[in-house]
């Protein structure tokens, strides 16, 4: 009985051992642990998710260019006098400003009052003169010099899409467009050349140019050129679409205008009459008219008039000016 006993547990034991040494052999040897690093290493990511995780981060790249292009843009349009002066393509100073300002604002109050008339409307003209003129002179010259910036862009954007094409750099492809463009692209290219050869990044220094020349069209050549270089991409096909969109919008502003022609010139016709009237009355009567001026009461009506008619002008303008 008792080797039977020592038989059996012998048995039982290396039964016991071989379970025991199955089970527990791959964790004590690490071969688990093995299996498990090459299951991660060889476990592929699907192709789509990759793609769609691509896509989300070019995604957010590019939101946050457009952010900082909408911050640049903010800043922008809170513009001092100094760039009121630079958008309108004069190299004057502010204190030059300043100084033919109120030089024409005494001249014109000056020759007012030699005139004959009392000294508070004098003070008007003068007024209006050394503070509305040389604002308003601004305003032409900025809005002159903006359209001429717009009809030489898309042929600019042609350019840099050719240089690229031919193998040159983005920033070498600007400076053709410096050398050989039109002004005011020229001058406003070169302003892009000399900020990136001084260390700004290519993309902020094209993002600069909507500070000086405020026109949706170089905001976008400047959200094209931030996006491509901070999340890539084709950038010849970006800008020639760039290009087709301007010469779309050049187009469209054209038919636009052909189209509210009409309108414009009935606007001007019923706003010249009123003072056409008055002055072939005075031509004919001047008796009969000049009671407007010569009474309290009829000044009283022409100062009304004069309001209804300021009124009326600002309507029409209002409903045939398109902004697209």
């Amino acid at each position: 009985m008792t080797l039977q006993a020592l038989a059996i547990a012998f048995t039982a034991a290396v039964a016991i051992g071989g379970i025991a040494w199955v089970l527990l052999a791959p964790f004590l040897s690490g071969e688990r642990q093995a299996e498990q690093r090459r299951a991660t290493f060889a476990k592929t990511e699907p192709v789509a998710r990759r793609a769609d995780r691509a896509l989300r981060s070019r995604r957010q790249q590019v939101e946050e260019s457009l952010k900082e292009v909408e911050e640049r843009n903010k800043k922008a349009r809170s513009i001092s006098l100094s760039g009121r002066i630079a958008q309108a393509g004069l190299t004057w100073t502010k204190q030059k400003f300043i100084v033919i300002s109120v030089a024409i604002g005494a001249i014109l109050f000056l020759t007012v009052f030699i005139v004959g008339a009392d000294l508070l409307p004098a003070l008007g003209f003068g007024f209006a003169g050394g503070f509305g003129v040389p604002r308003w002179l601004l305003g032409f010259l900025k809005k002159k010099r903006e359209k001429k910036f717009l009809e030489a862009l898309p042929d600019a954007i042609d350019v840099i899409v050719r240089g690229i094409k031919a193998g040159l750099p983005l920033f070498d492809s600007i400076k053709l467009v410096a050398a050989d463009a039109q002004e005011p692209v020229k001058s406003e290219f070169a302003a892009i050349v000399e900020t990136q050869a001084i260390g700004m990044p290519i993309g902020e220094a094209c993002s600069r140019l909507y500070e000086r020349m405020p026109v949706p069209e170089a905001n976008f050549f400047a959200i094209v050129i931030t996006i491509q270089q901070k999340a890539g991409g084709n950038l010849s096909e970006a800008l020639g679409n760039l290009s087709k969109v301007l010469r779309e919008r050049k187009r469209m502003k054209s038919k636009i205008k052909a189209m509210s022609m009409e309108a414009k010139a009935s606007a001007g016709i019923i706003g010249s009459m009123p003072p056409l009237v008055v002055i072939g009355l005075y031509v004919l009567n001047p008796s009969y008219i000049s009671i407007m001026w010569t009474t309290d009461t009829g000044r009283l009506m022409l100062v009304g008039c004069l309001v209804w008619m300021t009124i009326g002008i600002m309507v029409m303008k209002k409903m045939i000016n398109f902004d697209f």
